[in-house]
């Protein structure tokens, strides 16, 4: 059974939640309010992560859906009052299914993909992208695409 992910294409856990873009997964664990960040064990390891506090048994602590870059990986304490980890993902094209094994697993299917900008993209693929919106537009106005446009300047040239 698999589960509807939360805004941040994750899922909302008991004890925690995590979300995710392509490049990164991001865990934030609840603590105690004043909880210093001494009290907080946060290890993670190419395939694992554990957190929790000290003295306490992990509230993470499991094989990773996917390998992580551990030296592009870190956590801040945020307030007092919560751990946020970033896990830079390895494989930056892939949506995990969940965070480490075990968990519920969401359905990439229903997984909303950051929009990206035009301006984000390289010449080739923008002109591409923008080429295709233009004959979207223009089929859906029952107008000539590109391509035909391009065709009848050819035998207009030819023919006069």
């Amino acid at each position: 059974m698999q589960s509807t992910p939360n805004k941040g294409n994750g899922l909302d856990m008991d004890k925690y939640y995590w979300g995710q873009t392509l490049q990164e997964a991001n865990v934030v664990v609840p603590v105690p309010p004043g909880t210093k960040s001494s009290f907080i064990v946060c290890e993670f390891k190419k395939n694992h992560l554990k957190v929790g506090l000290k003295g306490h048994p992990p509230v993470i602590d499991g094989e990773l859906f996917q390998p992580i870059k551990v030296d592009d990986s870190f956590w801040t304490l945020e307030d007092k009052k919560s751990v946020s980890i970033l896990l830079t993902k390895q494989n930056q094209m892939d949506w995990w299914k969940y965070l480490v094994k075990g968990e519920p697993e969401i359905d990439i299917r229903q997984v909303e993909p950051e929009t990206s900008q035009l301006s984000d993209l390289d010449t080739e693929t923008r002109s591409t992208v923008e080429k295709m919106m233009f004959d979207e537009r223009q089929i859906s106005m029952g107008l000539p695409t590109s391509h035909e446009l391009l065709k009848q300047e050819i035998i207009k040239d030819i023919f006069g």
